[in-house]
């Protein structure tokens, strides 16, 4: 699903949300039926079933690629050569074998965020949220990121939610959700 809209109307809010960034100040937020109770448990839940990806990457810039990738699953994935095989595995899946002990300043800016959708996938999430995932990103590196993220939502069957200005990443979508001032202006399937 992509959701749309200009800036300012709630898209990275709705993301936010979607994965307990954010609280709301009104209603509920459901994450497979069950309202997560507190902080505590939206923490459990991000670290066990969510993956968000930045548009600004975030990357710590003093680690690798594989230690970035690594960092999310302390205190998930029980040890250190676990946690590499794991990290190695994802790099590879985004096609960076190569780059393993490259800094993000190292990288492009396609690679870096090829790192970040790497580690948005230790959890084997069941949501991916990704807040302009090509927003940065030059019409190539835009189309492999995309190409990446309808990948594994085919094949390891997680949502996708994509919040984007980006007319042509709303295209790909089977549903578009477009906000306006913080409201639902249209929700429609792709045709």
């Amino acid at each position: 699903m992509a959701v749309v809209g200009p800036s300012g109307s709630g898209k990275s809010t709705l993301l936010h949300l979607l994965c307990g960034l954010d609280r709301p100040t009104g209603g509920r937020v459901l994450f497979q039926g069950v309202e997560p109770a507190s902080s505590a448990a939206w923490t459990r839940l991000r670290a066990r079933h969510i993956g968000f990806v930045f548009q600004a990457f975030h990357l710590f810039p003093t680690l690798t690629a594989l230690e970035n990738v690594e960092i999310p699953m302390f205190g998930v994935v029980p040890g250190a050569a676990a946690r590499r095989r794991r990290a190695r595995d994802l790099l590879g899946r985004v096609g960076l074998s190569d780059r393993l002990d490259h800094r993000p300043a190292q990288l492009s800016g396609g690679e870096r965020q090829r790192v970040a959708i790497a580690r948005s996938l230790v959890n084997r999430p069941l949501l991916i949220a990704a807040d302009e995932p090509t927003g940065n990103l030059d019409s190539e590196a835009s189309a492999g990121v995309l190409d990446l993220l309808e990948t594994i939502h085919r094949d390891d069957g997680a949502a996708l939610v994509i919040a984007t200005h980006n007319e042509h990443v709303a295209a790909r979508a089977g549903r578009v959700l477009e906000l306006a001032d913080g409201r639902i202006r249209s929700d429609r399937c792709a045709s």
